[in-house]
């Protein structure tokens, strides 16, 4: 799997737009700059193209070349200048093609939640902040109360496949926040939920994926668009923000009509009371056009003390019932899954989605975003696919000694390739049998 992406992502960077006129054109190619830039998020070391350099110096022979295919490697600035002006949706199709390559090997038969369907989570997310650092994509917005300022940002959508029953998250194309031509009103996250849903719903068969977010998301002009692109939904509903479905909640609560089932479960600790409620064909809003919409709530107390432990409601298409309601909850809250095991793995466990990289002065910030995703998502793939990946990575327990080793290992020594240096932790671990 390693060899195929990186190939793949040599493919793309070499149909790069290069701009220059003159001056580095032979010595630096974009393919360098791209693979360069995605060695050090792969590697999670910011400091290997310096380390490869030493190396090249002293033995003629590197890990960026042999690894990733660099022929020269740029220095810092180089990259950013060569890739800002680099669009990231010249990144895109190499998502889809790991998601092909994954489903046509069955490794995501399992990675579904309610009706088999796939659950992609369409969640915000914010990578970028400051007072005076901006570029074209930033998005704006006034801060203070005395003194007034204004607040760059970058933002968007990172779209990922989770399922209940597995921790890890499958990354998708992004869709980024940003001004957009000839519209004069700010970039928003649900304009780009919108149009990511627009550009990417041929890509799934018909009512095969369960879009889930959260309480911004469940409003009628959005739960109107999944439907026609042929997905499902099941998005957080609070009472706050949606007054007249629960004027009707409260109603047919009084006329005995809202359904109520009560589980409980043993937590090694104390029991737990879990009671569902619903109701099918609410209206969302009160309109004329207003769409009808199905309802449920979880609530989860502990049966000693009656303490509430959980609170949440939602609201899908799916039809709902006694035999159904616990899965379609279920699927509901794997919604949680890309604050942990995406946006927190991001922020906080190698990828530094929130560290400047790079700003630029065109799409830069972004296109960075967009490379540190892809090394996500090469890190999950090999993790299904490749069996030494799996067991060394078991081995050493925790992420940040996994790319601790390889950032130590990759300083100290060459590897001819990525199997070779896969097998050569393989066997320092003494594991059995061979990777």
């Amino acid at each position: 799997m390693f060899d195929e992406f990186v190939a793949k992502l040599r493919e793309q960077a070499a149909r790069f737009p290069d701009v220059r006129k003159g001056g580095n054109h032979e010595k630096y190619t974009m393919t360098d700059a791209c693979l360069s830039a995605f060695s050090v998020f792969f590697t999670q070391s910011p400091s290997f193209l310096a380390y490869q350099i030493g190396m090249r110096e002293r033995k003629g022979k590197d890990n960026a070349q042999s690894l990733f295919g660099v022929t020269a490697i740029p220095s810092d600035n180089e990259i950013r200048n060569l890739l800002d002006p680099v669009a990231p949706s010249y990144l895109g199709e190499l998502y889809w093609e790991t998601l092909k390559n994954l489903t046509d090997e069955g490794l995501l038969d399992k990675h579904r939640g309610y009706a088999e369907q796939w659950l992609c989570a369409l969640d915000g997310v914010q990578f970028f902040s400051s007072k005076n650092i901006h570029c074209a994509e930033c998005s704006q917005r006034q801060q203070g109360n005395k003194t007034i300022y204004t607040q760059y940002t970058h933002s968007g959508i990172a779209p990922v496949l989770v399922a209940p029953e597995d921790d890890y998250v499958v990354s998708l194309e992004p869709e980024f926040i940003t001004p957009q031509d000839g519209v004069e009103k700010q970039d928003c996250e649900q304009a780009a939920v919108h149009r990511w849903v627009k550009r990417n719903a041929q890509r799934f068969a018909p009512n095969s994926v369960t879009v889930l977010t959260d309480d911004l998301h469940s409003r009628q002009p959005t739960c109107a668009l999944l439907l026609s692109h042929g997905f499902n939904f099941i998005m957080v509903c609070k009472p706050e923000s949606h007054a007249f479905v629960y004027e009707q909640i409260d109603e047919l609560s009084r006329l005995n009509a809202v359904t109520q089932c009560v589980d409980k479960h043993w937590n090694g600790r104390y029991r737990e009371v879990w009671t569902y409620r619903f109701v099918n064909d609410v209206l969302l809003r009160n309109s004329a056009d207003a769409l009808a919409v199905n309802w449920c709530e979880l609530t989860i107390t502990r049966a000693d003390t009656q303490e509430i432990l959980y609170r949440n409601s939602f609201i899908t298409n799916h039809r709902i019932d006694t035999k159904n309601v616990a899965a379609i909850v279920r699927s509901g809250r794997t919604r949680w899954k890309t604050e942990n095991e995406n946006h927190n793995t991001l922020k906080n466990h190698g990828y530094h989605l929130e560290h400047n990289f790079g700003h630029g002065k065109q799409h830069l910030a972004n296109f960075l975003l967009a490379l540190n995703l892809l090394a996500f998502l090469l890190h999950t793939a090999l993790s299904l696919t490749e069996a030494a990946y799996q067991r060394i990575r078991q081995a050493l327990g925790a992420r940040k000694r996994f790319f601790n080793d390889i950032r130590t290992l990759t300083y100290y020594l060459y590897f001819a390739s990525w199997a070779e240096l896969m097998t050569f932790m393989y066997h320092g671990l003494e594991l059995e049998d061979s990777p």
